[in-house]
């Protein structure tokens, strides 16, 4: 037996559609790095991008459960000194709701220059309307 390793031509990308509506953040975050990294494909192979491209819509209807909504903050910093920004996860769902699910996922995938290869194949918008109907993603249904 020979073990299989996909190779980077021989890449068959499909396109799904996450409906984020009353979806926990890091359940559908960890869903959605597993499409894009290509794990739930028989053919994953660890140093080759296998993944699939991913759309999640409705990104202001995701929820945050426990009192996660305002004691859990949303941290940059300009690396400026006195640059640091806080902001409560409440009002970052309010302003950018998209940016929340980025960063979950961002979190999930590896540091590195395939885990930004992997990172680049996710779209999210804040409405159900997406401009990716051309591509005809299928529905992906959560387990949860």
């Amino acid at each position: 037996m020979r073990t299989f390793m996909a190779k980077p031509q021989e890449k068959d990308r499909k396109w799904y559609l996450i409906d984020a509506d009353g979806k926990p953040l890091g359940r559908l975050a960890s869903e959605v790095a597993v499409i894009l990294r290509g794990k739930h494909k028989p053919e994953f192979t660890p140093h080759v991008d296998v993944g699939d491209h991913v759309v999640v819509i409705n990104a202001e209807k995701v929820k945050l459960t426990g009192k996660k909504l305002e004691n859990k903050l949303y941290i940059t910093h300009s690396r400026y000194p006195g640059g640091l920004k806080q902001m409560s996860y409440a009002d970052l769902l309010r302003t950018k709701p998209e940016r929340a699910i980025e960063k979950a996922v961002w979190g999930m995938v590896m540091h590195n220059r395939l885990g930004r290869q992997i990172y680049r194949k996710l779209r999210v918008y804040r409405g159900p309307a997406h401009p990716h109907t051309a591509q005809q993603p299928e529905v992906w249904t959560m387990k949860k």
